[in-house]
């Protein structure tokens, strides 16, 4: 059932209907798949790969408007049909790729991470709500009743929604697992004018209750479940090999927890060899928590089933989810990538957070998790030394201040670190007590 739109369309992944973008749909009628963006073959053929490189370059990511977006610059490739009146842009994006030196030393590979913590709210999350606020915006204008926006969260997306449906002038609601996001994470929604609703439950019942209220009610969902949320996130793929001058990584590393974020790397990617700016893709690493890992144990057992596991609390709250929405996209990007899942311990992630800062960094506790999968699969020999890896930085350290805190304080749940506690020195208002500090 084609709509008015012919360059992008919803599909579902079993291929058996599509729908206009206008639909409010999440997954399809016939079959229960999810759904997935997918673009006419003209969008992508409509300019030749160094065409399209010419264009991409020459919008610089740092002037106001949408060319100023890490996301908007690569608009042909996003929402082909959108009015562009109707994109809400906060500048997201253009974050940087920095070559971490000193964890490369440490770990013997060329380490690069992506730090998509440098945007607006702090995190990845506002690449993919850039787009689908954007394309709320236009539902509206075209006279699509949409009460409201909503999310479950474990603390990023609500922050991203909050912001970018505040800029629009939404309704923004927020479902939130009570006392189980940092108070950093809370705020944010909060301070953008969301309601935000605290549940006694874990995400995945935030999820249950946030999907039955839009299919109830009319509300339009926001968590990547809705596909066009990928269509934002798969621009961090643009974004890597654009900054590496169009080569190809060996590996790209990503913490995963709902799992949107691993198929949008890989159909982002995927529309790069397509246009024939790369010639390979890399091996991507999904990196879950020890304590939230149903997409481990399933790639133990060949992807055979998702069994679904009741997450434990860990420091990578944001990952603790037991019942990822977007498994089949995880598992067809990941098999189409020769790529592997990795299982993380609380201590092995705030080894490699400490390890982290000391380089110079300051990590979130989730791109922990994606560093210390690097130092697994380096010590297995699936990455070799020498190999060059992006480590996609999901969101800011300073969200997680209470986890820095810990590590700081050698006070983590589930580790103990060599280094011990660290604290500053207390010393007198005399000049002497402090050289001796300072120097001795």
């Amino acid at each position: 059932m084609a709509g008015k739109s012919t360059k992008a369309l919803f599909r579902c992944l079993s291929g058996c209907t599509t729908y206009p973008l206008s639909a409010t749909r999440y997954d399809c009628e016939r079959c229960g798949e999810l759904l997935e963006v997918i673009h006419d073959d003209s969008v992508v053929e409509a300019r030749s790969g160094a065409k399209w490189r010419e264009l991409f370059q020459s919008r610089s990511g740092l002037s106001p408007g949408i060319d100023g977006s890490g996301v908007w610059r690569y608009r042909e490739w996003v929402l082909p049909d959108i009015a562009e009146s109707h994109i809400v842009t906060l500048g997201e994006g253009s974050t940087p790729l920095t070559h971490a030196l000193g964890l490369s030393d440490a770990l013997g590979v060329e380490l690069l991470v992506k730090q998509c913590g440098q945007s607006l709210s702090g995190s990845f999350k506002d690449l993919g709500m850039t787009v689908l606020v954007s394309q709320v915006a236009q539902l509206r204008a075209d006279g699509v009743d949409i009460p409201a926006v909503a999310c479950a969260s474990t603390g990023d997306t609500s922050a991203a929604l909050g912001a970018y449906g505040a800029a629009a002038g939404l309704r923004c609601l927020v479902f939130l697992p009570r006392g189980k996001i940092t108070a950093a994470q809370l705020v944010q929604p909060l301070s953008h004018g969301a309601r935000v609703i605290a549940i006694d439950t874990d995400f995945d019942g935030c999820m249950r209750h946030v999907q039955k209220i839009c299919a109830e009610e009319g509300v339009y969902l926001a968590n990547s479940k809705n596909s066009l949320r990928i269509e934002g996130q798969k621009t961090v793929a643009f974004e890597i090999i654009h900054g590496l001058g169009f080569s190809v990584p060996d590996w790209i590393a990503i913490p995963g927890g709902n799992l949107g974020n691993v198929s949008a790397l890989y159909k982002g990617l995927l529309m790069l060899q397509r246009a024939g700016l790369i010639d390979r893709l890399p091996r991507l690493l999904c990196a879950q928590a020890e304590r939230a890992n149903p997409l481990y144990k399933a790639f133990q057992a060949d992807f055979q089933a998702l069994v679904p596991v009741q997450a434990e609390a860990t420091q990578a709250n944001a990952i603790r989810i037991g019942n990822p929405v977007s498994y089949p996209k995880a598992v067809a990007a990941l098999r189409a990538t020769n790529g592997v899942v990795a299982s993380v311990s609380e201590q092995e992630l705030s080894e490699v957070s400490a390890l982290a800062d000391q380089s110079g960094l300051f990590v979130c506790p989730h791109t922990a998790v994606a560093l210390g999968a690097v130092k697994q699969h380096l010590r297995n020999g699936a990455i070799s030394r020498g190999d060059r890896v992006v480590v996609v930085a999901t969101a800011h350290g300073l969200k997680f201040t209470e986890f820095k805190r810990a590590v700081v304080d050698n006070s983590v749940d589930g580790a103990s670190l060599i280094a011990g506690a660290q604290a500053p020195i207390d010393v007198a208002d005399d000049y002497d007590a402090v050289r001796r500090a300072a120097l001795d």
